[in-house]
């Protein structure tokens, strides 16, 4: 509940309707808090993933809820000495404005791309009878500084999800 200076609090459970979508193994939500800053922090867990049942990307997600994406964009995250390209993504609904950071994580990598997901996650099952792997949402003002404090977050929240996967 703590995590890189943030204190965090339970987010309340799915609806049952957003978890029959998610077809998620396990999920984690959270809201944090950082002096005036709040973040919102979704990871989904996937056990398991079979060709149409894999992680549901924000960029589908995302309008489905009347988000409107208006930026696509990525940024580089440092975590444990190394660099991730992770997704950053602007949106906007009835005039909010917030940043949306996000990628997949397994336990030998991380990743922004579905397409690059959709490859691995065969190749994975192929050559490791394995295709468990996360996917880590970051929520957060369209501010600089919120931007800033969210990478470092992040780079805590990768380390995590890494120790998790048992690495």
């Amino acid at each position: 509940m703590s995590l890189g200076g943030f204190s965090g609090t339970a987010n309340p459970p799915l609806a049952d309707g957003v978890l029959e979508q998610l077809k998620a193994t396990s999920y984690l939500g959270r809201r944090y808090r950082k002096d005036a800053l709040e973040l919102d922090l979704f990871i989904a867990y996937y056990a398991g993933q079979r060709a149409g049942e894999s992680m549901h990307s924000p960029k589908h997600c995302l309008p489905g809820a009347g988000w409107e994406i208006w930026n696509y964009d990525k940024m580089i995250i440092p975590a444990a000495g190394q660099e991730f390209t992770v997704n950053r993504y602007s949106i906007s609904h009835a005039g909010d404005r917030r940043q949306v950071l996000y990628w997949y994580q397994s336990k030998d990598r991380i990743f922004a791309s579905e397409y690059l997901g959709k490859f691995l996650l065969a190749r994975d099952a192929l050559m490791h009878n394995s295709t468990a792997a996360s996917i880590v949402r970051i929520v957060i003002p369209d501010e600089r500084l919120a931007v800033n404090e969210a990478a470092g977050f992040a780079s805590q929240v990768i380390l995590e999800v890494q120790r998790s996967f048992g690495r």
